[in-house]
């Protein structure tokens, strides 16, 4: 039985190197997805902020001086100076500022404008740049009438982990889940040119132990995931200087059955593919589509109401947030509601491979063996 097992475990292992489609999708892919948004987002904080605009201050008065004296004591503005409106139009057309601020003309004027350029009007800094203004605003109204704020603002954040946590800890195990999610999902399309080229009912036809064979697809498989897991770990820790703090136990469940239930569900998708391309279709959609509705990249609460139901019934949802409680927020294995997701995770492994596991035993899949 033990030389059975090497046999085809090795068999296994030739057939996932020679894969190269499940290599890129559960190795390569997301390597350079994480590198692409850990580059991108994760320079980026609130003491990193700044904005370049230009104040127009055509014909001074005592309101224009009061809120140019306000905007020059804001340090994350960097002020170009323009001399009428239509030259700072002119910047911010050409995106040589974030925005422009056009000052009243008039001491009895009430409002200030700001000008932004229409393909930045939804980013970062222009919402930032309103929300000061906004804040200026308010303080010169309150002088005005002469009264004295009496509620401040606070803002602290706290968080179920007792570590400091960043946005690159966040995309990391989100990374982590993708790349095993993928590693199922795409990692059973052997199966499918196996079945179409009849090799699967030559194998039954031979002394194999059929479930040995499964059972050595399964321990190449969690192999290949713990592939992923250290890989991507060692370079988003060393490289990007992500911090994870783990609690093994919770880890390891989280980890097993993730990794089953997705290889359930690329054993789902073989069932009833009959070409590698067909396979790989049905994979990539389903991919794309959990990809960015599960959390991988930005919390779910962030995402329109109306998607995020959708969102509460992905697998992948509950696999981010389990190797997330598990990589980042060291939570318990005993946890009730950790146990809740994975249950949602679990239950679509077991429909998913009951499935498909009928589809294989259908007599029209039979016949094509």
């Amino acid at each position: 039985m033990n030389k059975q097992f090497k046999q085809m475990f090795l068999a296994q292992l030739k057939i996932t190197m020679r894969e190269k489609q499940a290599w890129f999708w559960g190795i390569f892919f997301p390597v350079i997805l994480m590198t692409i948004f850990m580059v991108i987002f994760s320079g980026s904080s609130d003491s990193n902020f700044s904005a370049k605009i230009t104040i127009v201050d055509e014909n001074p008065n005592p309101t224009s001086e009061m809120l140019l004296q306000q905007l020059s004591h804001i340090p994350v503005l960097e002020v170009e100076t323009s001399g009428n409106r239509e030259e700072a139009e002119e910047m911010v057309k050409n995106k040589d500022v974030h925005g422009a601020i056009i000052l009243p003309e008039t001491a009895e004027s009430t409002s200030i404008l700001l000008l932004v350029n229409t393909e930045n009007e939804q980013g970062v800094t222009t919402q930032a740049l309103s929300g000061i203004l906004a804040n200026i605003i308010q303080q010169s109204n309150l002088i005005v009438v002469g009264a004295t704020p009496t509620y401040q603002l606070q803002f602290e954040t706290i968080s179920s982990s007792t570590n400091e946590l960043s946005y690159t800890d966040f995309l990391l195990t989100g990374m982590i889940a993708l790349a095993i999610a993928q590693g199922g999902m795409f990692g059973m399309v052997d199966l499918v040119e196996m079945r179409r080229k009849g090799l699967l009912k030559r194998l039954r036809m031979t002394p194999a132990n059929m479930n040995m064979y499964a059972f050595s697809d399964m321990t190449m498989r969690f192999l290949f995931s713990i592939v992923q897991i250290v890989l991507l770990s060692l370079i988003g820790t060393l490289i990007f200087g992500a911090k994870l703090y783990i609690n093994f136990p919770t880890l390891l469940v989280v980890f097993i059955l993730g990794a089953l239930s997705f290889n359930a569900l690329g054993y789902f998708f073989s069932s009833f593919s009959k070409t590698t391309e067909a396979y790989m279709g049905v994979a990539n959609i389903s991919s794309f589509l959990m990809m960015f509705l599960s959390g991988v990249f930005f919390p779910i609460e962030t995402m329109p109401q109306w998607i995020q139901p959708i969102s509460n019934i992905l697998p992948l949802t509950y696999f981010v947030e389990g190797l997330r409680e598990s990589m980042i927020y060291q939570t318990s294995i005993f946890t009730p509601t950790l146990w809740a997701g994975i249950g949602i995770m679990v239950l679509w492994g077991v429909i998913t491979f009951v499935i498909g596991s009928w589809f294989y035993k259908t007599r029209s899949i039979v016949e094509t063996r």
